[in-house]
Parts: C-alpha cells; sequence; structure tokens
C-alpha cells in the first residue's frame, strides 16, 4: 500500500485532524503531516528519510540555532560512517570538508613511563578496511539541514519550540516562537530531534539519568598540538614513529589513566578536539579558580604522552565545555503520534563514539514506523515493540560494553583483551548487517534479536570479570604494570567471518588469565566499591557532588 493512502483516526466530532477549527486563543494555526524538532544531524537525518521514504509528507524542521557551532561527537565509526555515506549519501562531502578516520588507538602509561615512547600502544599497524571520517559537527550538521531543506522539507529558523501537546492518534500540538510571535502547528508526528536538550522526554518525565554510569566530561578545541605523524615527533622518537605503517594522527587516539580516558580528534583545517571522561566515582578533576581549560590541561598533563603533544598547545577561547552525568535514557521513544531519535532518545558512553550510531538506528526507525501508519497499519503493536527493542538494546549494550568497564579501561593488558573481542564481535554481529542487507537492518537496534543473547550474556560475562580483576588489581597493589613498553598493533577486522579465529584467540587468553590470576577475585576479591586510596576518594565524592568538574 503506498504511503499516500492513509487517513487518520476519526475524531468524536467526526472532523479529519486537519481540519479541526484553531484554538480561540491560538489564531496561527498550521498543519503539516511531521513536525520535527532540531535541525542538527538527527533531525535533519530523519526528515531526509522520511520524504525519501512518502515524498507526499509536509515535513516541517524547527531549529532554535541561527547557525550551528561545533559540538562533541565528532568521531564516526562504522555503522554511523555507512549511514552518513551510503544512506545519506555524503560520501564526497565527508572526504572533501573533513577527514578520513583511521581507526581507534590507545596510549597507557605507569610510574615507569617517561615519554612518548615509553607508552604502551595499541592500536591498528595498518590503514582500516571499512570507511568512517572525523567530523567538524558544524559543517556536517549544515550540509545535512541544508539538503534536507533542498529536497522538499520546510524550515523555521531560528524558532524554538516552547510546548507540545500529544494526542495518542490524533493531532498533535507544537507551539513555535519565532521573531514575529509564537505559532500553533498541528501535526500528526512529533519526532524530538533536540539531542541532550530531550525536549520530549523532559517534558513528559520520562528522561532517566543512568545512575549506573555516573560519568562526566571536560572538553575543548586546541590549535598547536603536535602531529602524531610529524617530523618532529618522529626525529625525536623514531623507533616509536616506524612501528606504525599506518596514520596516527587521523585516528581517534585514546589517551588512558586509571578511571579517566581522554579523546584526540583532528578536525579539517588543523584544530583538534581534546576532551576527558572520568567515572565521578573513582577521578577527581581538578577544583579551584582557574579556568576549565587550564584545569582540563592539568588534567592531561599527567600522562607523559598528553604532556608531550600538549606542549604547544593552547586551548580555543569560547570553546572550553563540561557536562556531567554523561548517560542517560527515555523511558518511552514512541507513541502513536510521536517519536525520539538521537541524543533526545538516549546516550551512553562517548568510548566507541555510539552517539552517530543510536542515530542512525533511531532515525531509521523512526522512518519505519511514520511510514508503516501511513501505509494504515495498526500503530499500537509497531509502537510497542519500538519501545521494547530500544529499551533492551539500551540496557544490553550498556551492561556488555560500558557498565564499570572504567575499573580496566586505563590497564593494558585488560583492555587489550576487551577491546579486541569488543571490536571483533561489533564488526560481526553489528557492522556487518548493514553491509549484507542494506540500510534496512538500521530499523535493528544492537541485542534486539534473538539470536544476539548469548553474544550479550558473553560480553556482560568478561566485561564483569576484568572490572573484578582490575579491582583485585588494585587491592593487590599491582595496577597498571603493563602500562609501559608494550605494543599491540594489529590488522583492522572486516565484516568476514574469517576474523572469527581472531575473537576466539583473545577469549581464549582471556580464559588462561582467570587461571593464572582471576581466581584471586573469584569468590568475593575484587568486590565493587572501587579500592582508592582514602584522599582520592574523598576527592571523588567531592568531585561528583560539585558535578564533576
Amino acid at each position: 500500500m503506498p504511503c499516500d493512502s492513509w487517513a487518520a483516526p476519526e475524531k468524536p466530532d467526526n472532523l479529519h485532524w486537519r481540519d479541526r477549527p484553531a484554538r480561540a486563543n491560538s489564531p496561527n494555526i498550521m498543519s503539516y503531516d511531521v513536525v520535527i524538532i532540531g535541525g542538527s544531524l538527527a533531525g535533519a537525518s530523519t526528515a531526509t528519510l522520511l520524504r525519501r521514504e512518502c515524498p507526499e509528507l509536509r515535513v516541517l524542521v524547527v531549529e532554535r540555532a541561527p547557525q550551528f557551532t561545533r559540538r562533541v561527537g565528532e568521531a564516526t565509526v562504522e555503522i554511523s560512517g555507512y549511514f552518513l555515506g551510503r544512506v545519506l549519501g555524503l560520501t564526497k562531502h565527508l572526504n572533501n570538508e573533513h577527514l578520513v578516520k583511521q581507526g581507534m588507538r590507545f596510549w597507557f602509561a605507569n610510574e615507569q613511563t617517561q615519554s612518548l615512547a615509553d607508552s604502551s600502544e595499541m592500536g591498528p599497524k595498518y590503514h582500516v578496511r571499512l570507511p568512517s571520517w572525523q567530523l567538524d559537527r558544524a559543517v556536517v550538521d549544515e550540509e545535512v539541514l541544508r539538503r534536507a531543506v533542498a529536497g522538499g522539507v520546510e524550515l523555521r529558523r531560528p524558532a524554538q519550540v516552547t510546548a507540545v501537546r500529544l494526542s495518542s492518534g490524533g493531532e498533535q500540538e507544537v507551539d513555535v516562537k519565532t521573531g514575529e510571535g509564537t505559532e500553533t502547528i498541528r501535526c500528526r508526528w512529533v519526532v524530538d530531534g533536540s539531542g541532550v536538550a530531550a525536549v520530549l522526554a523532559r517534558q513528559e518525565g520520562w528522561l532517566e539519568p543512568n545512575t549506573a554510569h555516573p560519568t562526566a566530561s571536560a572538553w575543548a578545541r586546541w590549535r598547536g598540538v603536535k602531529d602524531w605523524d610529524g617530523r618532529d615527533l618522529a626525529e625525536k622518537f623514531p623507533a616509536w614513529a616506524g612501528r606504525c605503517l599506518g596514520s596516527r594522527n587521523t585516528a581517534t587516539n585514546h589517551i588512558v589513566g586509571d578511571g579517566w580516558w581522554s579523546w584526540w580528534i583532528p578536525l579539517k583545517g588543523g584544530d583538534v578536539s581534546v576532551g576527558v571522561v572520568f567515572d565521578q566515582r573513582l577521578v577527581s578533576f581538578p577544583q579551584g579558580e582557574a579556568k576549565l581549560g587550564d584545569r582540563l590541561r592539568e588534567f592531561l598533563e599527567q600522562h607523559p604522552v598528553a604532556r608531550e603533544l600538549l606542549s604547544e598547545a593552547q586551548w580555543i577561547e569560547g570553546d572550553v565545555h563540561w557536562r556531567k552525568n554523561l548517560a542517560y535514557h527515555s523511558r518511552i521513544l514512541a507513541g502513536d503520534g510521536f517519536a525520539l531519535v538521537g541524543d533526545a532518545a538516549a546516550f551512553l558512553d562517548p568510548l566507541y563514539s555510539p552517539g552517530m550510531d543510536i542515530i542512525s538506528f533511531t532515525a531509521t526507525a523512526t522512518t519505519a514506523l511514520i511510514a508503516a501508519q501511513r501505509r494504515g497499519e495498526a500503530v499500537a503493536p509497531l509502537v510497542d515493540r519500538h519501545n521494547t527493542i530500544f529499551a533492551q538494546s539500551y540496557q544490553r549494550w550498556f551492561e556488555a560494553v560500558y557498565k564499570d568497564k572504567y575499573e580496566y579501561l586505563g590497564e593494558y593488558d585488560l583492555m587489550n583483551l576487551a577491546f579486541r573481542m569488543d571490536l571483533g564481535l561489533y564488526y560481526l554481529g553489528i557492522v556487518s548487517q548493514p553491509f549484507k542487507y542494506g540500510a534496512q537492518a538500521l530499523a535493528l537496534p544492537p541485542f534486539s534479536v534473538p539470536v544476539s543473547t548469548p553474544v550479550y550474556h558473553f560480553m556482560r560475562f568478561y566485561n564483569a570479570r576484568l572490572a573484578a580483576m582490575a579491582r583485585n588489581r588494585r587491592e593487590r597493589r599491582v595496577w597498571g604494570r603493563g602500562n609501559s613498553r608494550n605494543q599491540y598493533l594489529f590488522q583492522s577486522f572486516s565484516i568476514s567471518p574469517r576474523d572469527l579465529p581472531r575473537i576466539i584467540g583473545a577469549a581464549a587468553q582471556w580464559c588462561l588469565l582467570e587461571l593464572c590470576e582471576g581466581w584471586r577475585s573469584w569468590f568475593g576479591g575484587g568486590r565493587s566499591g572501587n579500592a582508592r586510596e582514602p584522599a582520592v576518594q574523598a576527592g571523588a565524592a567531592a568531585a561528583a557532588k560539585a558535578g564533576g568538574i
């Protein structure tokens, strides 16, 4: 059945929802099929997919900002790379205006690490196999919105959504404030792509913080950060420079420590996005009267690799930010008349750059939901399924990958095992799906189908065990002993089952580690509680109370 063969449910007064009279206190009322709150990547990509699926739709995007500014979420991974390049058709723009990304790298240190050359390193030896990019989000957001408008989407900008009144199965009302006043817009569907503002989830009381994952972050853009591939570092550390045959500089480099990690993302034009994410239970961020950018530098320079790279760098005034309690989700992601996409629906953790993956999944699934309603399909079971699979995906993705990971992500050998299994299973079970079955595979988020359940349990188990071993090491004061002068440079994963032996090999090494060392935490050792020196524990508590920054 074509998308235009629908009719809205009949109302008690027998008027089509488009024909209902304006409310007395809302003289300016316009009608659309879909109103999207937010015009950045989540909202604009959903608008694009809706018009592509149902060209007759009247879609309005309401964007608050007169011009987008830089934001976090600059690194794509393979799912979001597929979505941006193959689904949205942005490959030429991405190659011309942004940087091709060369995977992820990790840098570790302990008290024996004196320089960049001494740091233990993990990452690809060659270039990666599947496309992804390092983005200036302001640039790509503007481009996606421009293309949506060129494709027939209408735009109010700058304009602010001040209220939304939802009616299940009926007409939704959206109050939009512009420089000319406030208008009430009627529509069949409201899509919230407002990012962390999460307009609908906050208005309706659906937003829930993930208290089991109390992370905070500070970040800035910097000028003068040293080039990982430049002559300066190559001449200073020739053996170090020669052991990697690909590009380190265009990777997302992760400089990590005990309970924290930092991202180093190059941007087209030479600026570098650098930020730190930490578990507020484990880490105390510098306090005091100094500017946030200076405190960020102070924190990062405890690591010799960061100290080397920032030696001639300066953070950009006015482009320094912080945020506490990063992880959250909405209890409800869709109803008969509304849907939440991207960060307006949920946020997990930036470690593996899943933010744009979530945009890819929610935008695709929301488009499928609205298109099904347009075809006359029963909406209630589709909404129930949408909410169920996304709630399950969030919880399982968190438990399998991120829960208590900050206990061990700064520990070279434990993170080595986790990264190899995490990455291999991501490629084999998630990245492979759209490449094999097309864009429709993005309507199913990770861990939402029965075949993935054993993988979820396996990942959750090894993640919990590695965290327990890290806690036990900390109690025995042997944490971080492999963090200096070790390297694991590997050939990048693919979506071929031929990579399965590599995952099995990493799992076998984990099992061996359990027999050699893990037994210490099998029967109560390494319990949760995050053993720390008392001063650090007190500092972490103060940081959490103060919001982490």
